[in-house]
């Protein structure tokens, strides 16, 4: 195959390492591990995650001018999603929220936290806020599936309501409720001496031991990015469904809002977040960068890639918005290649309507 000249990285030599080499990929067997997370419960060790505490009291109007959710008014015990854009509405750090015992925190992935706590500490200026490195004090742990609550109640944790509660812990840490992966999900953040004996309270409640590659195949049946895996330096909000899950599009005063309204309002993002089927019987798998063509035409690049209980090879791409859903492609190069199709399911809806912006353009040329 001969590929042309593109914007998109055909050799997946831009692929980032492992980003969860620090912690178990399995406990065995990850897709029993899998299919307990689908049908009961599992509890996976995600201490590799960074934690950024924000206590003071602007914590929530501060914050609200920096990052795309609106939290301005986010009430004690609720948990959410939010990004930092650069200029161009770019994506540059996603992380997850809670607000629990005063205190705003946010968790990203590993690598992340130094840059984001560093802009954040340069936007302090006068108001009364100190964010902090909390890593070294907490450590996720994941509870997943239908049995979440049960496991939660069993271990004498307090469970939140769903989708977005949070609680603290006695003791320290808190607990906060999740939409995804799977039909249920809670992160337990514990003190980080105590990680490992919170893992075996919480398996010992009912949760299978799991590792990092069930929790990761569960998250890309949900269709849910993880940044710099499934995103590039390129990526905007709107491409990979982080519209309403972590950004709000009514609020303002904040970096790169512009694009976000102008393509809410006037138009379609460039590209869209689909699952692909690969067909690649016992050959090596695409990895995370690698390019996906059409006709030999590199399209998209793919983003994680698993093993799924049920689906088999799957990976999330970014792919052009104009590729359609029953186009032939191959994801991967040479050795890696690998014949690929779009699930119909996870093509994002078409809009039977055009976006506000463009309807009033048309109205007025009318």
């Amino acid at each position: 195959m001969t590929e042309p000249q593109t914007d998109v990285d055909t050799t997946g030599q831009g692929a980032p390492a492992d980003p969860d080499e620090a912690v178990p990929a399995h406990r065995g067997d990850p897709l029993a591990e899998q299919r307990a997370m689908a049908r009961g419960a599992a509890v996976v060790d995600r201490g590799h995650r960074e934690v950024i505490a924000v206590p003071g009291e602007d914590r929530l109007s501060w914050l609200h001018l920096l990052l795309t959710q609106h939290v301005s008014e986010l009430p004690e015990g609720t948990a959410t999603e939010a990004l930092v854009l650069d200029l161009n509405g770019r994506v540059l750090h996603h992380m997850n929220v809670a607000h629990v015992d005063d205190v705003v925190w946010l968790d990203t992935d590993p690598g992340d936290s130094a840059e984001l706590l560093d802009y954040l500490t340069k936007m302090v200026f006068w108001s009364k806020v100190e964010p902090r490195d909390a890593t070294a004090e907490l450590a996720v742990l994941s509870v997943v599936g239908p049995d979440t609550a049960a496991v939660l109640a069993a271990a004498g944790v307090p469970v939140p309501g769903v989708p977005s509660g949070a609680a603290a812990l006695p003791g320290g840490g808190f607990v906060r409720r999740m939409p995804w992966p799977g039909k249920d999900a809670a992160d337990v953040v514990v003190p980080r001496a105590e990680r490992e004996a919170w893992f075996a309270r919480l398996t010992a409640a009912g949760a299978r031991a799991a590792g990092a590659m069930a929790f990761e195949a569960l998250r890309v049946e949900a269709l849910r990015p993880r940044l710099r895996v499934d995103t590039d330096e390129r990526t905007i909000p709107h491409e990979v469904g982080w519209i309403g899950a972590a950004v709000h599009l009514t609020k303002g005063c904040y970096r790169g809002q512009e694009t976000v309204a102008r393509v809410a309002n006037m138009g379609r993002p460039p590209r869209k977040l689909v699952l692909l089927h690969l067909d690649a019987g016992d050959e090596e798998l695409p990895r995370p960068g690698d390019a996906v063509f059409k006709d030999g035409r590199a399209v998209g690049r793919v983003g994680t890639v698993t093993l799924h209980h049920e689906l088999g090879a799957v990976a999330l791409a970014l792919v052009k918005r104009s590729v359609p859903v029953d186009a032939e492609l191959v994801a991967g190069v040479d050795e890696r290649a690998a014949p690929a199709r779009i699930d119909p399911d996870s093509m994002p809806p078409e809009e039977s309507t055009p976006p506000p912006g463009r309807a009033a353009q048309s109205g007025l040329r009318g």
